[in-house]
């Protein structure tokens, strides 16, 4: 981590644990906010993957499930690398800058997928590197994030994975129903942005954000996750994190086959359960019908500000469908009440 950002970060009452923010001091009270008001959130928990050279964008293309071509200064997408099977190794947020491309994930997953995407290099012009701590980045959001923002800066994007630059920083619009930005650059200038949002945003831990993500059904996947699922069980494509026109990547023949030919029988939902024990992404979940074997896999869980835990969990769509869903293999076990996702999503592939 940046020391000038740590710094400052720790002026204002972070508790850090490594690169990530416990929380400002009050949990419950950063919780509440990130539910009602606007919070603004260090993400030094993610790293950045940096990817140079003349045949970076080729390179990558080759790599994930979506379309390299697409993403530009202004444009920035979701997507998914998968291993031979289809099965996820990471998902990213990939955004370019001048002529370098970075990819967004979580630091506990960055090493093996920067160790394997090097394996593939060969004798492309392109090089791979841990830029996590070239960048300082944070997160912004609210009901009136984006006016917020309009009101410091001169660009801000307005469409959902838009990219807008601004000296010294880019600027990121996530998809997300209450409008929320991830913002990335050189630590002076994201100091300077920190400081003055902050006098209108609480500041909140890690584990709010990803609060924010469940919410919005952004699925992450971390190391008890990794080759647990292909990109349609956790939505990727209602996300617009699959191309089927893109061409060959590691795992394509699976995905592709699954749309074309499949028919899903996992997906990913969003749920509620009352307790306060929060379940690890990994997590079986039980239908009474079935107390010998899970029927699904927990993504996310965080604490939910009104009380109990809000979930994402990849589930057999017939089991979601036809029995309930418990966090045990008992019918004591805590329940999952389903909520809707804030997008369309189809059981048929």
């Amino acid at each position: 981590m940046n020391i000038d950002w740590q710094t400052l970060l720790e002026q204002q009452g972070a508790k850090l644990d490594g690169d990530q923010v416990v929380s400002f001091g009050d949990n419950d009270k950063e919780m509440q906010a990130t539910a009602s008001s606007h919070v603004i959130a260090d993400l030094s928990h993610y790293g950045l993957i940096e990817a140079e050279g003349e045949e970076a964008r080729d390179f990558l293309q080759n790599q994930f499930s979506n379309d390299m071509r697409l993403v530009s200064v202004s444009q920035s997408q979701i997507s998914a690398y998968c291993s031979p099977k289809g099965r996820m190794l990471a998902t990213f947020r990939i955004f370019q800058q001048g002529e370098k491309f970075y990819l967004r994930l979580p630091r506990s997953i960055l090493e093996p997928t920067l160790k394997r995407l090097r394996m593939f290099i060969m004798r492309s012009k392109v090089t791979l590197k841990d830029a996590s701590d070239t960048q300082v980045h944070f997160g912004f959001a609210g009901p009136d994030a984006n006016q917020r923002l309009a009101d410091i800066l001169d660009n801000i994007p307005t469409e959902v994975n838009a990219v807008a630059e601004n000296p010294g920083l880019s600027v990121i619009r996530l998809p997300d129903p209450t409008p929320r930005f991830e913002i990335y650059g050189e630590p002076e200038a994201v100091i300077a942005l920190w400081r003055r949002l902050a006098r209108q945003a609480t500041p909140v831990g890690a584990d709010c954000w990803s609060w924010l993500d469940i919410q919005a059904g952004i699925p992450e996947v971390l190391p008890a996750t990794v080759e647990a699922f292909v990109p349609q069980m956790v939505n990727l494509e209602a996300l617009d994190g699959i191309s089927y026109k893109k061409g060959c990547y590691p795992g394509q023949e699976v995905v592709a086959r699954m749309h074309y030919l499949g028919k899903l029988k996992r997906r990913m939902y969003r749920a509620h359960v009352d307790g306060d024990v929060i379940p690890s992404p990994g997590d079986n979940l039980y239908s009474p019908n079935e107390t010998d074997q899970s029927v699904g896999k927990v993504v996310e869980a965080q604490s939910s500000p009104n009380g109990g835990i809000d979930l994402l969990a990849v589930i057999q769509i017939a089991s979601a469908e036809n029995s309930d869903i418990h966090l045990g293999s008992t019918e004591e076990a805590p329940r999952l009440d389903f909520q809707e996702l804030p997008y369309t999503v189809t059981n048929e592939a």
